[in-house]
């Protein structure tokens, strides 16, 4: 009976956390991943547990027939989890509705968390009192079965990340986690039998609720923020997550379980102080998460996730293991005080649901990950004052040094002769700017991702431009990310375009003001903090160009700006005869994800094309484009400020298509789609960031091979000549990147011209209108004349004899 009971809660466990993490990504699809959003949802989804054990736990603690209750809350959980499988989508536009395209954080936090709250409810709240139920039962200890339950939590943390939604996607890893709590109502209702214990005595006391809201309160507060700091070092992806989710569930089951076997750990005070010093240890090993990962060196992708799962334990482990000892040892004091289990439980999860607005929302962003912690470290030791015991001064008088001489748990990489130019701690990430040597500004989020560049102004301006001067005649154009608000602003200076432009991340708002100098002075775009996707569904005005920024695939949250649905709601918000441009960094996914976005785009754009960006090898960024009308353009006048990217004719603005819709649609058979319900790229993507199996000049030559264009399905009137001529600008792109791919560089002018001399001359007689192989050819011209005039003269003679302006400076 007690086997079974353990088992039962295990199951119990893994479909409860299966739910949380299927529930949490419905939800930010819908409501944003804004702070406030992402927050909300799981403040709420404590909240539900929270109102579940203190109501429902009353009357399962009055209940003769606690077995009825247990089988009950498993079987209405699973109908739940079945009527959520159906009512999601509907329901979830209802709230997206309510929220609106700009937003107040205070307006998002209240529709956010009472959307979810009310929506999860049933589920949640029978959730909340199963482990009161099953305790009531007497079939088995209150240590054993929590720890159960909480081993069964974390193989349904790794169980959903790496193998359910992957392979089933959201709504079957519902069903399946559905099927487990129906099949725990079941067994139990034949197989257990009900022995409730005695009932308890009046209540003595009301100090253990207290402490069990307390430490609910602090040990959520330290996974939020230590989530926070190793996300700076971790590759932030749903893997990482779930491994850092994992380690502390497990930690808090070891806890519960060595309680029920060491007497040692059933005191209160001795838990309290070595959770304190524990909470110091922990920060420590966050100051050396750097170090550790790169003494590590992982190069494959297991030894990327044993890297990551080796970071969560160094700073987890003890913490949580002594955490899941003293849930146990409060509970017992609350039993001794003749409190029901239940509402002990009950309690300690409403400080839970306090803990990421208190310390997420307000404290971090405030005070910074290192005070915070301080905070929770400070906390657990004032709960057990011993002011006369050497042992309570000295973690006390260690973490006032920490707070004294300890730096900020901050990480920024300064190359050398540089400065920070900027940093700020939001509620999701750290923005820093770094200014190196050179004077070239770098935009970070989280020390990780390159957002942008001063050096990248040429590129950053193209992705503006190019989308612009394939739509006739723009006039609203919406670009869905910000990063340095280059791209942005370079739109902003086109006369008679008006600009908007969302971006997530406060904070990389405040930071893009520091890359506004290399425009200079002009019309800047109107900026909206807002979630692109929530943005794009929910604003009113229609665009006539829509760009979406080259988004790093693997990153939390990312892959649902790559989906199906977010195409199709871009394509509902563009004016008729819209331009979309998705770009995306091939230097950051490998060609399958690239072939799984691509179908998704296809989806929504059945006729669109791929161009380049720019001809970079080592950051290739290709864009795919598609119409509200017809995916085909004509040639036009280009604007001054266009010329001044290298985009001065049809020919760099239309040769730029590298694919057209049916190399497309070629490219894209047979891969998984990319949707909300199986978001497929954002399980593939972190594979190669973790283990990069290829370079990026590799997979953009690779990619080029596998796709064609022609030319004359691309223009609005047939125009065989320039059709012919832009054939032939697309073949010499092909051989001066190749010719770059085998290159191996030189200082020595005249070993350069040995090297790609003869290539780039007859890329250029191939198609003199690739400007791009003249520019070389130039600069070695230059370098050349004053040690070999002769040489140099040959040169030019040879570029004026493929065409005379090929040879003007």
């Amino acid at each position: 009976m007690r086997q079974l009971a353990l088992l039962l809660m295990a199951a119990s466990g893994f479909a409860g956390l299966g739910y949380q993490i299927v529930w949490t990504q419905q939800m930010g699809l819908v409501l944003g991943h804004e702070s406030a959003a992402v927050l909300a949802v799981v403040a709420a989804f404590f909240g539900g547990l929270s109102l579940g054990a203190l109501l429902l736990g009353r009357r399962i603690e009055a209940s003769a027939r606690p077995l009825r209750w247990y089988a009950g809350c498993e079987a209405l959980i699973g109908l739940w989890g079945a009527v959520l499988m159906a009512t999601m989508p509907a329901v979830s536009n209802a709230a997206l509705a309510l929220i609106g395209p700009d937003v107040t954080p205070a307006w998002h936090w209240s529709v956010a968390f009472a959307a979810s709250f009310l929506l999860l409810l049933p589920a949640t709240a029978a959730m909340g009192a199963t482990l009161p139920a099953m305790a009531r039962l007497g079939t088995a200890r209150l240590a054993p079965l929590y720890a159960a339950n909480t081993l069964g939590a974390v193989a349904g943390v790794l169980a959903t990340a790496f193998w359910l939604i992957p392979e089933l996607g959201l709504t079957r890893s519902t069903g399946l986690c559905v099927a487990l709590n129906l099949g725990c109502a079941l067994l139990a209702g034949i197989a257990l039998k009900s022995t409730p214990g005695a009932a308890l005595g009046p209540v003595t006391s009301s100090r253990p609720l207290w402490m069990l809201a307390a430490t609910g309160l602090l040990g959520i507060a330290y996974e939020v923020l230590a989530v926070r700091v190793l996300s700076q070092v971790a590759e932030d992806t749903v893997y990482t997550f779930a491994l850092l989710l994992a380690v502390y569930l497990a930690g808090s089951a070891l806890g519960a379980s060595a309680f029920a076997r060491w007497a040692k750990l059933r005191s209160t005070p001795r838990l309290l102080q070595a959770l304190a010093v524990s909470i110091l240890l922990g920060m420590a090993a966050m100051w050396g998460a750097e170090s550790i990962k790169q003494a590590l060196r992982p190069e494959t992708l297991a030894g990327a996730l044993a890297t990551e799962a080796a970071l969560a334990l160094a700073v987890f482990a003890l913490p949580t293991l002594l955490m899941g000892a003293l849930f146990c040892q409060l509970s017992s004091d609350a039993a001794e005080a003749g409190i029901p289990f239940s509402r002990a439980l009950g309690i300690n999860t409403l400080g839970a649901t306090l803990a990421a607005p208190l310390f997420g929302v307000a404290l971090a962003p405030m005070l910074g990950p290192k005070f915070a912690l301080l905070i929770v470290a400070a906390g657990y030791l004032a709960l057990a004052p011993a002011w006369r015991n050497p042992a309570w001064w000295l973690p006390a008088a260690a973490m006032a040094a920490v707070a004294v001489l300890a730096p900020p748990l901050a990480f920024i990489d300064l190359p050398e002769g540089g400065q920070l130019l900027s940093y700020r701690d939001g509620a999701m990430a750290a923005v820093s700017v770094v200014e190196d040597d050179t004077g070239i500004a770098r935009l970070r989020i989280n020390n990780r991702q390159q957002e942008g560049s001063s050096a990248t102004l040429l590129v950053d301006g193209r992705q503006a431009l190019l989308p612009l001067l394939l739509h006739p005649a723009p006039h609203r154009a919406l670009f869905l990310g910000l990063g340095s608000g280059i791209t942005a602003g370079v739109a902003a200076r086109l006369p008679g375009v008006q600009v908007d432009a969302v971006e997530l991340l406060p904070e990389v708002i405040a930071a893009s003001a520091l890359f506004r100098t290399p425009l200079g002075d002009g019309p800047a775009p109107r900026l909206h903090a807002a979630d692109a996707r929530r943005y794009v569904r929910t604003a009113t005005q229609r665009y006539d160009v829509v760009v979406s920024d080259n988004f790093h695939p693997a990153r939390s949250g990312s892959g649902a700006l790559y989906t199906v649905e977010h195409f199709q709601a871009v394509r509902e918000r563009l004016a008729p005869q819209g331009l979309f441009c998705q770009w995306l960094p091939l230097h950051q996914l490998d060609i399958d994800t690239l072939r799984s976005i691509t179908a998704a785009f296809l989806q929504a754009f059945p006729d669109g094309a791929a161009l380049l960006a720019s001809n970079s090898l080592d950051t290739p960024t290709v864009g795919l484009v598609g119409r509200a009308g017809v995916t085909r353009f004509q040639p036009g006048p280009r604007p001054d400020l266009a010329v001044r990217f290298g985009l001065a004719d049809d020919f760099a603005v239309l040769g730029s298509f590298v694919a057209d819709s049916a190399a497309l649609h070629r490219l894209a058979a047979g891969v998984p789609l990319n949707t909300d319900d199986r978001p497929w790229v954002a399980y593939r993507a972190p594979r190669i960031t973790y283990a990069p199996d290829s370079a990026p000049r590799d997979r953009l030559l690779a990619l080029l091979g596998q796709v064609d264009v022609d030319a004359t399905t691309l223009l609005v009137a047939p125009d065989p000549a320039l059709a012919a001529r832009l054939t032939a600008y697309a073949q010499a792109r092909q051989g001066y990147l190749d010719l770059g791919r085998r290159t191996v560089p030189s200082a020595d002018p005249a070993v350069m011209l040995t090297r790609v001399g003869p290539t780039l001359l007859a890329v250029l007689r191939r198609s003199p209108d690739f400007q791009p192989a003249a520019e070389p050819l130039r600069r070695l011209a230059q370098a050349l004349a004053p040690n070999d005039p002769a040489a140099a003269q040959r040169l030019l003679a040879s570029l004026a004899g493929i065409r005379p302006d090929l040879a003007a400076p």
